[in-house]
């Protein structure tokens, strides 16, 4: 989406969140201890005046959270649902922060009921004012209150699919008139939707008769030489020119424009976790491995012993893999083999009924327990809780002349789970699958996509087929 247009309406968003959370924050405490008196009697009525300056509190850590989580972000244009569900599990996470906050910090601590009122009532109306505001934004557009007239220079694949996603977003108020063809115009394919008015040299006359506003330059790389006759056809004319770039065939991992001395730069491979996200992400890891081994940690002791009781040799293995960057470092694991049990064989894909393995070994890789002592590398910063699964460099020299693109997936931490893992893509599956997780994560990654990929390692459990 168009980046100036969308701040703006993103502003208003903002500050109608603003002002809807602070009001819904005062509405808890009159429903509360006026409403509600009568049939949950508290035990006492705070001052308004203890109850207000929390309203700060309030207007600090929601815009901080949705901040944090690119609610406001102009760089994308998500459908209503998609919005919504990230709206919902911002506004999850900033309640708990708030809670937080007023808990430790606060003189007056709120009710739990008034928490509760606030929670659901600022959920609903943030769901809400996400739908009246496409509803207002579409029946403006539809009576040409906020459109704009859209000539599109390029009337092959790129252009059509601009035209598509416009379309797609009627609250941009996009009204495309047709399009200009680089083509002969004997040889242009009309096809569906709007007319081709015309040929590059027939731009000025088309935007003089039509009363354009806006004109989109989409051509193909071939034909990117036209773009100057373009731009010398519409000198004169006060038009808003925008140029679409034909790289989209190109770009491998979340593309973006950065800006260098007023020069614009297209990145072509940018990994979303970088700056405060690198930074809470980490902070994330760092917390949930520590909770996680001091609440395993008998657990890991009782499996330790078991393994110097049914084999000789030491409790952990480490295993050369390949993480961020293509840095290698040694994956901790829990003994499963006999001691030098690859001499003979070399490094070998795991295989079901493995006859290296130990027989507790064995019962340790079926149930995955095997990989518990990663949290250690987790805190040692080798790797993530969540993120693709390391591989070994072995193997890594022919994945990469075989699978396209698979080196990307070094572009984030490896982790001790991940989206290939949970929808099923672990050990002798489909690689090219299991690639196509890995990217499709590192593409959408977000804090709630971390938390979803845990809870749904745990809700199915460490015991899988390909688990051997």
């Amino acid at each position: 989406m168009i980046r100036r247009e969308r701040q703006f309406l993103l502003s208003i968003k903002f500050v109608s969140d603003l002002l809807l959370l602070v009001l819904l924050w005062i509405a808890s405490y009159y429903i509360r201890f006026n409403l509600l008196a009568g049939v949950l009697p508290p035990p006492h009525v705070p001052r308004l005046d203890k109850f207000l300056p929390l309203t700060l509190a309030v207007a600090l850590v929601w815009p901080a959270v949705f901040w944090w989580v690119n609610i406001y972000q102009p760089a994308e244009t998500p459908s209503l649902t998609r919005e919504v569900f990230r709206v919902l599990r911002a506004h999850i996470l900033a309640m708990l922060l708030f809670i937080v906050v007023t808990f430790f910090i606060a003189e007056y601590r709120p009710s739990r009921v008034v928490y509760a009122l606030f929670f659901a009532l600022s959920g609903v109306m943030l769901w809400l004012s996400r739908v009246i505001f496409r509803q207002v934004l579409v029946t403006l557009t539809r009576r040409g209150v906020i459109s704009s007239r859209v000539l599109i220079v390029g009337a092959g694949e790129l252009g059509r699919e601009l035209a598509r996603r416009f379309g797609r977003h009627r609250e941009l108020g996009k009204i495309i008139v047709g399009f200009i063809t680089d083509e002969p115009l004997v040889e242009a394919q009309t096809g569906d939707g709007p007319p081709i008015l015309g040929a590059i040299e027939d731009v000025q006359r088309v935007c003089d008769e039509l009363h354009v506003d806006q004109v989109y330059v989409a051509l193909p790389l071939h034909a990117a030489g036209r773009v100057d006759a373009v731009l010398k056809h519409l000198s004169g004319e006060l038009v808003d020119v925008k140029i679409v770039p034909d790289i989209v065939q190109y770009i491998t991992l979340r593309g973006g424009v950065e800006e260098f001395e007023g020069l614009p730069i297209i990145s072509l491979k940018v990994s979303p976790l970088y700056g405060w996200r690198a930074v809470g992400k980490r902070l994330f890891d760092v917390a949930f491995a520590l909770l996680t081994l001091a609440m395993i940690s008998p657990l890991l002791l009782l499996i330790a012993v078991l393994i110097k009781l049914t084999s000789p040799g030491p409790v952990f293995y480490g295993q050369e893999r390949m993480g961020l960057d293509g840095r290698t470092f040694a994956m901790l694991k829990f003994r499963s083999m006999g001691v030098n049990a690859e001499a003979q064989t070399g490094a070998v894909w795991a295989k079901k009924d493995d006859p290296r393995r130990t027989r507790f070994g064995a019962l340790l890789r079926s149930t995955s327990l095997d990989e518990l002592p990663q949290f250690i590398n987790v805190l040692l910063g080798h790797m993530s809780v969540v993120g693709p699964r390391p591989e070994r460099p072995v193997f890594i020299e022919k994945f990469r002349h075989e699978v396209p693109s698979y080196m990307l997936r070094h572009s984030v931490k490896a982790g001790i789970t991940g989206w290939a893992q949970v929808n099923g893509w672990r050990g002798d599956t489909d690689l090219n699958k299991r690639i196509e997780c890995d990217l499709y994560y590192i593409e959408n990654w977000s804090f709630g996509l971390d938390l979803r990929i845990i809870f749904l390692t745990v809700w199915k459990g460490l015991i899988a087929k390909n688990a051997y």
